[in-house]
């Protein structure tokens, strides 16, 4: 394990090395799971021949602090811990091919990092993003009686954080910055992205060019196919597939997190783009 200071907060990374593999993939987590959810899909892409950095977000898992009344950061920090650690990993990314791969949270923050890049001008700095169960929470993109349910409950937990200072991780998302909360249910509320550190993120998102792999999962309670198509068609220049994974494929029942303990096929799916950029 090694550790990145962040001001007070500092970042857990774990790597999953792979010898002399040609490509490293970042993985940025779901919010509240820590990275050691994700060790069974990090050795399958390791067999595919990629080397491998999971990254703790702020305040989950080995990163420390935990979240509390304390806790300033929401989306833009976040975003910009995503290029902290690449330059971090920078003498570990010379001459090999760097994927950035995110879960839910970790892939909207991904995802907004390259468009703050963009903003200013900057190059991408990594060769291509794969979107697992990442999606925009908007409560329209919702079926049914999920969507009035979505918007309340999104609107409920940013109440909730704002009133306690801290969300607390009751049964949702683990204990997390009321700012993140705040971010996380704007969008779900607006289904568009907060301006981060004075960067129009949503003006940003459709320059991004670059290769994106987009996957919805099948019965993903938090991120149905709507969702992932909402975000994705932000990404207008990106050279984005879009595929599905299902419980056929992954050989057992699989819903928004449990696709990461059956994820092998899906890591063989992984390479199999990463191969063509």
């Amino acid at each position: 394990m090694e550790f990145l200071d962040r001001g007070t907060d500092r970042l857990a990374l774990h790597p999953h090395p792979a010898g002399d593999a040609a490509t490293l993939a970042v993985l940025w987590p779901a919010m509240g799971v820590p990275a050691r959810y994700y060790r069974h899909f990090a050795a399958a892409l390791v067999a595919t021949g990629m080397e491998v950095v999971v990254a703790d977000l702020r305040g989950t898992g080995d990163s420390t602090p935990r979240p509390s009344r304390a806790s300033r950061y929401g989306l833009a920090e976040l975003t910009t811990d995503v290029e902290a650690v690449l330059d971090h990993l920078k003498p570990r990314r010379a001459g090999r091919r760097t994927l950035l791969v995110g879960h839910s949270l970790g892939g909207q923050v991904c995802a907004l990092h390259l468009a703050t890049r963009h903003a200013a001008g900057l190059d991408p700095g990594v060769d291509g993003l794969a979107l697992l169960a990442v999606g925009l929470p908007y409560w329209r993109r919702y079926p049914g009686r999920m969507a009035p349910g979505t918007l309340a409950f999104t609107q409920t937990l940013a109440a909730a954080s704002t009133l306690l200072g801290v969300w607390p991780g009751w049964g949702f998302g683990g204990r997390q910055s009321r700012a993140v909360i705040s971010g996380w249910a704007h969008t779900a509320r607006t289904g568009r992205y907060p301006s981060l550190g004075g960067v129009d993120v949503e003006a940003a998102l459709p320059g991004v060019r670059l290769p994106v792999l987009a996957v919805d999962m099948e019965a993903d309670q938090y991120t149905p196919a709507p969702t992932v198509d909402h975000l994705t068609a932000k990404l207008s220049s990106a050279q984005v597939v879009r595929q599905h994974y299902s419980a056929a494929e992954a050989g057992a029942p699989i819903d928004h997190f449990t696709w990461a303990r059956h994820g092998t096929p899906l890591a063989t799916r992984v390479a199999d783009w990463a191969a063509t950029i």
